[in-house]
């Protein structure tokens, strides 16, 4: 996955610190048993969500691959496997 830079945009960076720190709000308040703030960090991680996902529909995250780069794709592929 490194390769294809798989999670590597500002959309993913941004959603999952807003999941961790849903997640440690979580987590503090569930040791706390405190119910409402456990819940209110299930809401953050949430919202890590949605804002990952809005910020992906406007052109923050990966773009999609283009026809071109998938057949330039399936060339090396059959190239570099024919070597072998």
């Amino acid at each position: 996955m490194a390769g294809s830079a798989h999670g590597h945009t500002p959309a993913a960076w941004t959603g999952v610190i807003i999941s961790f720190i849903g997640f440690c709000i979580a987590g503090v308040f569930m040791v706390a048993a405190n119910q409402p703030g456990f819940w209110a960090g299930m809401g953050v991680i949430v919202l890590g969500g949605i804002v990952g996902g809005a910020m992906k529909a406007a052109g923050l995250g990966m773009p999609k691959e283009s026809a071109a780069v998938a057949a330039a794709r399936e060339v090396a592929t059959a190239t570099a496997q024919a070597r072998s």
